[in-house]
């Protein structure tokens, strides 16, 4: 019956994320509360599960609003715009090094973990270059959300987050044997970037015909596209004199993340402040700057919360371990200790089929718990699907993110998917098997 009741709360949560029925915190918070009410727990127990639900999310959540915050404050001072600026320049009038160049400026621009920051920042500021070049607009943003799914796996990104909720674990801890996969990815999506730019060099000059064809970027198209980046943002936030300052912050951030010498929350609580008072010393201006970044910073925290009380649900009732008991009655015993590889291989159609939260919240919790039964690591299983499904949160039609780059490229969902899955697919495909071969998995 534990079984029954576990599956029905994920395929109801799974179904109304997927059809857009129910927000996240709607669905994990009411779905699980009216299955344990089912199971026949009471409210003494089901307070206990909400309590061990959120003790094990709430460092998590935590991370996620100051880093969301710190970031976001960073963002408004323009601290990025040079990189990007100098990558724009630099990549002109070449088809296969602008290509190249999207993908690095994707990269740097998803440093924040925000795939809508990420888009905002980008797209407007390269789409002139690719039309003046007569580029697809697809390519831009295939080849920004490749790079931006790879950089996504950094602490404060989504996908790391949510595994660490559930696994109970620090994300940075979580974090630190990605690194190599973070390095590997990169330099795998420039290498795509390559490939597609010479594909699409070729799909140009056989298609296009005139000066159009083969011109560089002229002057005004320049001064169009870097005045895009420029005005991404309030002019009167900018503080371009002092981004050096901005980068010993924003390094010694990194520095104590990737040493562990504080927690992440308080690392980022201590980032934001020292953004704070050196770029905006009136305090009304740093509480203005604290309002207009806390709707995106709650929002992550607030479906972090929600699922903590799915979680604490699901262990607590025992649903989970039931699950898992009899899934291992059911399934051949040969798929068992593969079965995390398998779901990692799927990673990015699974990820268009449930959205990222049911994913993560519902999926891998079972795969979790069958894994575990036959002796893989709970942090293998979280590995091999994050892996696999970094990249297929830009090309899902559930994602709001995807749905904002779209509109700002002018071009059509429908197509993009066509264009862009088996790319994204395949990428993730040879990731999952890279870490695999280097035991990351």
């Amino acid at each position: 019956m534990l079984s029954i009741i576990g599956i029905s709360i994920i395929l109801i949560i799974v179904a109304l994320l997927v059809w857009g029925k129910a927000s996240p915190i709607v669905a994990m918070v009411a779905v699980p509360l009216i299955g344990a009410f089912l199971a026949g727990f009471g409210i003494t127990e089901i307070t206990d599960f909400f309590e061990a639900g959120i003790d094990q999310v709430l460092n998590v959540a935590i991370m996620f609003i100051f880093a969301i915050l710190f970031f976001g404050v960073l963002q408004d001072t323009g601290f990025f715009e040079p990189i990007i600026k100098g990558m724009v320049k630099l990549t002109k009038g070449n088809v296969v090094t602008v290509a190249v160049g999207t993908a690095a400026i994707g990269s740097v621009a998803h440093l924040d973990g925000a795939g809508a920051t990420t888009f905002l920042l980008t797209i407007p500021a390269l789409l002139p270059l690719y039309k003046r070049l007569q580029m697809s607009p697809y390519l831009l943003v295939m080849l920004v959300g490749i790079s931006a799914g790879i950089m996504n796996m950094v602490p404060w990104g989504g996908p790391t987050g949510r595994v660490a909720s559930v696994l109970e674990i620090s994300p940075v801890e979580l974090w630190y044997p990605l690194i190599p996969m973070q390095i590997i990815g990169l330099i795998l999506v420039l290498s795509l970037g390559f490939i597609l730019g010479v594909r699409e060099k070729k799909r140009i000059q056989k298609f296009a015909f005139g000066e159009a064809a083969a011109s560089t970027m002229g002057e005004e198209e320049l001064k169009e596209a870097l005045s895009a980046i420029s005005n991404n943002g309030e002019a009167e936030l900018k503080r371009y004199n002092l981004i050096w300052i901005n980068a010993l912050i924003f390094i010694a951030v990194l520095v104590l993340l990737v040493g562990n010498f504080l927690p992440a929350g308080y690392t980022f609580m201590i980032g934001l402040v020292l953004a704070l008072v050196v770029n905006y010393p009136n305090v009304q201006t740093q509480m203005d700057r604290v309002k207009a970044h806390s709707p995106s910073a709650l929002l992550m925290a607030a479906v972090i919360l929600a699922a903590g009380t799915f979680l604490g649900i699901m262990n607590g009732s025992g649903m989970l371990e039931s699950i898992a008991v009899d899934s291992i009655e059911i399934l051949p015993a040969a798929i068992l200790p593969i079965l995390h590889i398998i779901i990692g291989l799927l990673g990015v159609p699974f990820d268009m089929l449930t959205s990222t939260d049911a994913y993560y919240y519902a999926l891998f919790p079972i795969v979790e718990s069958i894994t575990t039964e036959v002796g893989v690591a709970s942090t293998s299983t979280g590995y091999a699907m994050m892996i696999g499904n970094v990249v297929g949160t830009f090309i899902s039609p559930l994602a709001p993110a995807v749905w904002l780059a779209v509109g700002l490229a002018g071009i059509d969902m429908g197509k993009y998917i066509r264009y862009a899955f088996f790319w994204f697919w395949g990428f993730s495909i040879i990731m999952v098997l890279i870490a695999w071969l280097i035991g990351v998995i």
